[in-house]
């Protein structure tokens, strides 16, 4: 866990400790976001995926990942972004990236409450990097439910609505997926049909049931077999 500081909110003048979160590395190593206490904390009025993610390096292996930027509600209402220090822009900006770590066994997942539905998109995001699978992004194409997240070799639907998703939804994605040459991963947070989830076995699409703690849970034999094995890359 980082170092806490005084975080004031610009809308009410509240002022709160904060500390923020620290995630696991592929090599193991919790990584935190260092916090700019010179600058203040501003509003979050709209959401952009680069605002919302920040890029930093592990302290141990020198791997660059995207991590979700430090966030803080406040008891007014207002949702305050937290400023990093000196954080580099998103990855390959510079064309480059750090080599990959030597293997290592995965570290525990470590979830994100979820609140609302940008907490959903943020756990199914730490969840594939936590699977394995890199530079994570909004996927370009849009799905009739939910938000398309992509990274290499995998389209993935995150689906906050509180309807089941269908059979309808789940052929949406693998079409999307086929158009693509990419595996793909579906996340609900209310489940699935039995009819989507009868076709999702014969199309080989992995469905993950999202729990409020955020921790995706397999219910269909692909997804077990991605969540034990990971993505290979």
């Amino acid at each position: 866990m980082s170092e806490s500081m005084a975080v004031r909110c610009p809308a009410c003048g509240r002022e709160h400790q904060y500390a923020a979160p620290a995630y696991p590395c592929a090599c193991g190593t919790p990584v935190a976001p260092p916090l700019d206490r010179r600058a203040a904390a501003v509003s979050v009025t709209h959401r952009t995926w680069d605002e919302d993610w920040v890029t930093v390096r592990c302290g141990s292996c020198g791997r660059a990942d995207q991590w979700p930027h430090p966030e803080l509600d406040c008891s007014c209402g207002t949702v305050l972004r937290v400023p990093v220090a000196g954080a580099p822009g998103p990855l390959g900006e510079d064309g480059a990236e750090t080599a990959e770590p030597p293997a290592n066994p995965r570290a525990t997942f470590r979830p994100v409450t979820i609140r609302t539905a940008h907490d959903a998109v943020t756990a199914v995001a730490l969840y594939l990097r936590w699977l394995g699978y890199r530079d994570i992004r909004r996927a370009d194409q849009r799905q009739p439910n939910g938000i398309g997240l992509a990274a290499r070799g995998v389209l993935a639907q995150v689906d906050p609505s509180v309807s089941p998703a269908s059979l309808r939804d789940v052929e949406c994605l693998w079409l999307t997926a086929m158009t693509e040459s990419t595996g793909c991963v579906y996340f609900s947070l209310a489940g699935y049909t039995d009819n989507a989830r009868d076709r999702a076995d014969g199309l080989g699409v992995s469905l993950f049931v999202l729990d409020l703690t955020g921790t995706p849970q397999p219910v269909n034999g692909a997804a077990t077999e991605l969540a034990a094995a990971g993505s290979g890359a």
